[in-house]
Order: structure tokens, then sequence, then C-alpha cells
């Protein structure tokens, strides 16, 4: 039965797929079918602040200034901010831009937010973004928070830092973060269509396929910000002065190491290999002449030593498009101090990565998502959390080593799911449905049951996966 769980889930993911018929007074199931899949997660994905929902959230991070709030991006380009406490029930707009962010199609919006190391002072922070209505810019810039209102940004504050023309809609980056040396760090993608066709990859004399370091405090002439004089290419021919490190093909997501001050950053990878690096200065991580460990296109001629290699790499029987997360440094999972714990959006898989001083780096399975995983995230105490693409966050809890969820049923006739299986009749509680786009099976005829636990029910979003309570049973009958 396992092998068709996925394919339902699919059908359950498209708008309105189903047609279910609710009995007016529904009773209780005593179907119990439970597994908690492959067994060999370390770590469970519970929602928290669930009394708060996002429109298509793409980033979490916190102010630090002591407030104990977090803000979360909304592709959309509003900015939320909310007490860090599981059962706070309100949200504020902290910046609402909407009517400058493009947020269409599905790679522009709003990407992520930056705040100033001196902030609680200040009051400026950083965000990266999509604009344009003809054009198609990436946008870096610099906002104020009201000083009336700490909920509150001004939206009339905007200082352009950087407008970069793309020339296609994909690959753009769209990380802000401050260094621990007080810079402002910034990535951007090749910003085209497959196989770099532009060959922005290796061309330093433009600002794609790079992380940039710039000084927000100061100003150059002709500039927005300083340029860091210990910047690997300052006075370099043929090279952009901002540029930290290059050769990388969609940068979505990088960190630092709080402890370590290490830069660590998953790039997407395009057809074959997805790759996790650690980002130094002056280095070039090879795209589009490498993907990944290996020559590209598959089959070209390179040289790898003249690029820095990734850490990590993985292919896509396990994933599709990387997230990089953080080292996790928080004080609540001791287990998991020291591991850089990053995803995958399409496989929702979770992994930890811990180097060796020989050999290969460690590499486990952490935990599977509920949702697509647009982002990880951390509060100011370092603790982490999940950004989903269905607008819930989440955060990891340890599995008792010594329980087991598993409940799988020998027979049919001991699973609960029918009331006489030689009629095929239903066991009360459960609820027959059939899908709007049903698959053809050769002429077999199938029939489908949901069984909900108690009283639960299905959320329902228009424009996202649905969430489903746990111990939700899905049966297909051929």
């Amino acid at each position: 039965m396992s092998r068709y769980i996925p394919l339902l889930l699919a059908f359950l993911a498209i708008a309105r797929p189903i047609t279910a018929q609710l009995p007016p007074n529904r009773v209780s199931n005593t179907v119990d079918i439970r597994s908690s899949g492959s067994g060999v997660e370390a770590f469970a994905l519970r929602q928290v602040f669930s009394h708060l929902s996002f429109s298509s959230a793409v980033h979490l991070t916190h102010a630090g200034d002591s407030q104990d709030r977090l803000f979360v991006v909304e592709r959309n380009g509003v900015i939320r901010v909310f007490a860090n406490g599981d059962a706070t029930g309100s949200v504020a707009n902290f910046l609402d831009i909407r009517d400058r962010v493009r947020s269409s199609p599905q790679e522009a919006g709003l990407f992520s937010v930056a705040f100033h190391p001196r902030y609680e002072q200040n009051g400026l922070f950083y965000i990266a973004y999509i604009a344009g209505r003809g054009e198609f810019l990436s946008r870096i810039s610099e906002f104020r928070v009201s000083p009336d209102n700490p909920d509150r940004a001004l939206p009339s504050s905007e200082r352009v830092l950087i407008e970069l023309e793309r020339p296609h809609e994909s690959h753009n980056g769209g990380q802000v973060a401050f260094g621990p040396d007080g810079m402002l760090y910034i990535s951007f993608g090749d910003g085209q269509d497959p196989n770099d066709p532009f060959a922005h990859g290796q061309n330093p004399a433009t600002l794609f396929s790079t992380i940039l370091r710039i000084d927000v405090d100061q100003q150059e002439p002709g500039l927005a910000y300083a340029i860091p004089p210990d910047n690997p290419f300052v006075d370099r021919d043929g090279f952009r002065a901002e540029i930290w490190a290059w050769g990388l093909r969609n940068p979505w997501r990088f960190s630092f190491d709080r402890l370590t001050g290490e830069l660590w950053l998953g790039d997407v990878g395009q057809s074959s290999w997805e790759e996790i690096d650690l980002i130094k200065r002056g280095d070039n991580y090879g795209w589009s002449q490498m993907e990944g460990f290996h020559c590209f296109p598959p089959g070209a001629d390179c040289d790898p030593g003249e690029f820095e290699l990734p850490v990590f790499e993985y292919d896509r029987r396990q994933g599709h498009s990387i997230t990089g997360g953080f080292v996790y440094r928080g004080p609540r999972l001791p287990t998991l101090q020291g591991w850089y714990v990053y995803g995958d959006f399409a496989t929702r898989r979770i992994w930890g990565l811990r180097r060796r001083a020989d050999g290969p780096p460690d590499n486990k399975l952490l935990a599977i998502s509920p949702s697509p995983i647009a982002s990880f995230g951390e509060d100011e105490a370092g603790e982490l959390y999940v950004v989903g693409i269905n607008g819930r966050l989440y955060h990891f809890a340890e599995r008792d080593p010594e329980a087991s969820p598993d409940r799988i049923p020998a027979t049919i006739s001991t699973a609960g799911i029918f009331a006489d299986i030689a009629s095929q009749t239903p066991a009360p509680g459960l609820i027959p449905y059939q899908v709007n786009a049903p698959l053809w099976s050769d002429g077999a005829d199938k029939t489908r049951l949901l069984a909900l636990p108690d009283s639960a029910r299905i959320t329902f979003a228009t424009d996202s996966l649905w969430t489903f309570p746990a111990r939700t049973v899905l049966v297909k009958n051929f």
C-alpha cells in the first residue's frame, strides 16, 4: 500500500482535487496505522506558533535587540513581526512594500532581511528583493524603523544600495546577512536560463554568481556604500571590488557559524548535483565549469584544481534543490551541537553535516519536513526553525530512541479499514472520496477512503500544500 501514498498526496496538493462525502454525524474510526517512515530520523519537526499563518514565507530571523521577537519575510513584499512565544496570537506588519516588489514569476519576490549589528541604536536594516515592472532588477536596500513604534518600519526611508538588472527571472540568490566583522554579505546567482549561457559564473567583472562584502556604514564616491580595503579583489583588473567569493550558481541561503565565524552556503545545482560550500576569501567555486565535484557539462574537460571544491554534495536521488541552513549552536538540543543543518526543498529531507579531522564528513538524515523547505532561521538564542513554503514554522524535537511509533497491521482484517472485507464495506468513521482527475489504471476499479483521527480536520490552503492531522490514513483499493 505504501507505494501509492505519495501518489495520493500528489493529488491532494492540487486545489480542490477531491470530492468527499462528509458524514453529517461524523463518528470516530478504529483505524490505527502508524509509521515513522524509514525509522532512521533522529528528530521530528513540531509546528510552532500554530496560531499564526503566513503567505509564502521564505525567511525567518531576529533583530538582535534583546526584544525576543521574530521576523518572517513573505515573498509578496511583507515582513511580519511577532513575540517569540509559542502561544503568541498576534502578528504585525513590520514592513509592507508590496507596491515595489515584483512577486511574479515564482522566483521573484522579497527574499530576506538583515538587521544592522547596531540596530538597537541606529534602527537600520537591509533587504534583498526583485523590483521592476518591465525590467527585472535585483535590489539591495536599506530601511529604517519608526522612532515611535519598534514594530513598524518606514517604507519611505528606503535607500537603494545596489541594483542589478538581470537577463532572466531565475537564479537570483537572495540572501543578505551581516558577518561577525560587521560587514554586509550579499548573494547573487547567475540570473539566467540553464547552462549559464552568458558565462556569468566565471566573469568576475559582473556581480552575478557571487558573494559580495560591503561596508554599509561608509560611502565612496559614486557608491551608496564603501568597499572594505581588505576585500580580495580591490584594485585588481577585471574584478568587481565588492566580490568576496565567486563561481556560484544560485546561492539561495548562507549563514555564519556563531562560534567559528565560518560562512556556510548551499548552492543550488542544475541537473545532477547539489552542493555545500565553505565560503573563503577570494575563492572561485567553479560554476559553470563545475557542478559539485564534477566537470560541467558532464563529459567536459576541466581542471578541478583551479577551484575551491565543495565540502559535500548529493545527487538527484536525494533531492533537487538544496536549502542552506545553520550550524546549530542553540542550548535546547545538545546532540545537535556543531552540526550544519540543511535540507532539500523538493524532497523535504533535512540532514546534519559535520566535518571530521580525517576523511569525508559525517552526513545523517535528521528529519522529514511536513512542507517544502523555503529556509531555516535562528532566534536570538540560536534555536533553529524550519520555514515551510506552506506558511508554517517548525522546530526540532528529539525522538525517544526507546520508543517506536510504528504500528503496521499484519493483515487487512486487523487494520480497522473494513467492517466486512468480503463486501468491502467501510468501517464506521471512514470517509469515501474520489479524485477529480483519476489516473487510467488499465480497466481496474478503484475505491478510496480517508480516515481522520477522532474529530480532527484537514487544513485547506488555496496556494500551498494541505496539512493533514497526525495519524491520517488514506486508502486506495484496487
